[in-house]
């Protein structure tokens, strides 16, 4: 089968996409034909090696976490589903033909394989994230950086819990941030008399990374009440950064209620074949998605 691969860590032209042996499914695992696999931040920064403290990773290794696809073997002790399901999830070097899940849910009915791979991890990371950050229903959320993958399902699933969220994004999303259910305004000088005039904010999500923690603690008063996925140095400031991830099964079966009742809906900005993985990292190193980035097998 056909894998993406990389043998040392470095920028993405160590990505190489190589013949392999199938992976087996084990026991409470099961083993799919991958027909799409999300991309996330999380695997260009472990094939730089930044985050093996939560990733540890053994050289050569395989890339990415979420995938839909076809199931086509069950592992020992695994119940309620059968070959031939359709399902998403999370398990391990998933941009590749055959990959195999530890965590995965059936595909709402609607949904296209594309589709789906960009749901498991944004959703369990929003989850996550809105449950440590302790935001509650009347009060309001500031979600810095709030067009992408897990902005889009914070915004969403903010919305249904009666969480009144103020997004910041570039001048291109502003339209689509508001299509959420956001209040929102841009990024740049004068952002923060920007949020204020928006209301007051009672908990606030850096997604972005792009150094703005300080603000952040300004507006809410509190290093309790603020949450980091991509500020690395923000502990040092005394807020948590948020890297290892809940019950994944739980996430799935909720985003899959979410995706059901029409709650929430991420969508696809741009497919790559399996051979231009690395133009994916490359984008997604960039920022400024709108929704997902995908590579399809």
């Amino acid at each position: 089968m056909k894998k993406v691969s990389f043998a040392e860590f470095g920028g993405p032209d160590v990505l190489q996409l190589i013949d392999a042996e199938e992976p087996h499914a084990g026991p409470g695992q099961v083993r799919i034909a991958v027909r799409a696999a999300g991309v996330n931040p999380v695997d260009w920064r472990v094939r730089e090696g930044q985050i093996l403290g939560a990733h540890p990773i053994q050289l050569p290794a395989g890339v990415g976490l979420d995938a839909a696809g076809v199931v086509d073997e069950v592992g020992e002790g695994v119940e309620g589903i059968e070959v031939g399901g359709h399902v998403f999830g999370e398990g391990s070097s998933t941009y590749a033909e055959s990959a195999v899940l530890s965590a995965w849910a059936r595909m709402p009915q609607g949904l296209t394989f594309e589709e789906a791979a960009g749901y498991p991890s944004v959703v369990e990371t929003a989850l996550r994230i809105l449950g440590e950050v302790g935001v509650q229903s009347g009060q309001t959320l500031l979600v810095s950086g709030a067009s992408g993958g897990v902005g889009s399902a914070v915004l969403q699933i903010a919305r249904d819990r009666g969480i009144t969220v103020i997004g910041t994004a570039g001048a291109a999303n502003q339209d689509y941030l508001q299509s959420l259910g956001a209040l929102a305004t841009t990024y740049g000088e004068g952002w923060v008399e920007r949020v204020r005039q928006l209301g007051h904010v009672d908990a606030a999500l850096d997604l972005a990374g792009s150094g703005v923690i300080r603000e952040l603690l300004e507006l809410t008063g509190d290093p309790q009440r603020v949450i980091s996925i991509a500020d690395l140095a923000a502990p040092e400031l005394g807020v948590r950064f948020s890297g290892v991830a809940g019950s994944v099964p739980d996430a799935l079966s909720e985003a899959a209620d979410l995706i059901s009742r029409g709650k929430l809906h991420i969508p696809v900005e741009k497919s790559y074949p399996l051979a231009e993985a690395a133009t994916a990292h490359i984008d997604s190193q960039a920022g400024h998605t709108r929704g997902r980035r995908v590579i399809i097998v």
